[in-house]
């Protein structure tokens, strides 16, 4: 178990590295704030002022990633799991993200396109298999 809380280096690595977006973010931190809640993507697209389209993206993306969960259902729904093995960094990102919202936002809207992120991906997906 870990003791130490992440450092700054490791939550701005954290963003530069499994946040697509702002709208990731914030879909994410909503999620953790309620665990118990099952969320739509057309719950979460209330709450965030965003495209009901691009929010089910942003929740597909997140729980790909695992920093969500998925549950399949009719509509499917989503969750903040349980047990995350990456609440450490969540949390000192929440708090970042709370206390310094413009360089936090700042490191994500400066990150490369989406679509050069999607090849990088596609490229990791491809190499993890061989």
């Amino acid at each position: 178990m870990r003791e130490d809380p992440p450092d700054r280096a490791e939550v701005d690595r954290f963003i530069l590295d499994r946040i697509e977006s702002v709208p990731h973010l914030e879909a994410l931190l909503l999620l953790r704030r309620q665990p118990s809640e099952q969320w739509t993507a057309e719950s979460v697209a209330r709450r965030l002022w965003i495209d009901i389209e691009q929010t089910r993206i942003i929740l597909q993306d997140l729980a790909r990633d695992r920093l969500i969960t998925s549950v399949a259902a009719d509509p499917p729904y989503f969750k903040y799991p349980a047990e995350c093995d990456q609440e450490p960094v969540i949390q000192a990102l929440a708090d970042a993200y709370s206390q310094d919202m413009i360089r936090v936002s700042t490191m994500i809207h400066a990150k490369p396109s989406s679509s050069v992120r999607a090849f990088a991906r596609a490229f990791r997906f491809t190499k993890e298999q061989e």
